[in-house]
């Protein structure tokens, strides 16, 4: 085993029973492939399944794989411009058995960082869906919860701002300036630090750089 692989296994072996230790399941699963397979797994034939605005769960192809899979319900925002049809399966997401998401950051000791323009995600997150399943890279991992509120705002934001074009100041120059932006990135600002409903929330943590 390589050095660098030789840590990820480790950190993600430490990090899995500090999942554990607050209610959530969590896996490790090296590679992105596998981490594919592993979603796949803990979804069910016949469950109704959407996801938020993730480049993780889209890099990995993980919308392709269970459209293909025939089984399940998909409801998926991504073949839609209808903002209308779009704000519809944002509320549907509230009642679907699975809902897939990544995280900006993700602290050593498992609480688990989003920031939010809308909110949609992060109240998915909270309530709602009967199962959260995060797909994290290791890449998203900081030191402590202060470092991953840092990587949120300082890091995954301003790419997020380039990415849907948003005019807001760390759209303009890349860094994080606490703006009161009306298009603020993060104006919804979450930490889950413990699964009230043991199993409902599920890591699968991946050894490889995902999304931002």
């Amino acid at each position: 085993m390589a050095p660098q692989e030789e840590r990820n296994q480790k950190l993600a072996e430490r990090m899995i029973k500090n999942l554990n230790r607050r209610n959530m399941e969590a896996f490790y699963c090296p590679t992105g492939e596998e981490a594919v397979k592993k979603v796949s797994e803990l979804i069910t034939d016949g469950n109704t399944v959407t996801w938020g605005g993730s480049m993780t769960v889209r890099d990995l192809g993980i919308p392709d794989v269970l459209r293909k899979r025939g089984t399940l319900e998909v409801l998926d925002r991504d073949l839609t411009d209808d903002r209308a049809e779009i704000e519809q399966i944002y509320l549907r997401a509230f009642t679907a058995d699975v809902y897939l998401t990544s995280a900006n950051a993700i602290s050593e000791d498992g609480i688990i960082v989003n920031v939010d323009g809308n909110g949609n995600r992060v109240a998915a997150i909270t309530w709602g869906p009967k199962k959260v399943i995060f797909i994290i890279g290791l890449n998203k991992v900081a030191q402590t919860v202060e470092g991953a509120l840092a990587r949120a705002r300082g890091t995954a934001s301003p790419i997020n701002a380039q990415r849907f074009d948003i005019k807001t100041p760390c759209q303009i120059d890349g860094i994080c300036h606490n703006c009161n932006s009306p298009e603020c990135v993060c104006s919804y600002v979450h930490f889950l630090r413990n699964s009230r409903n043991k199993g409902r929330h599920v890591v699968v943590l991946v050894g490889e750089d995902l999304g931002y």
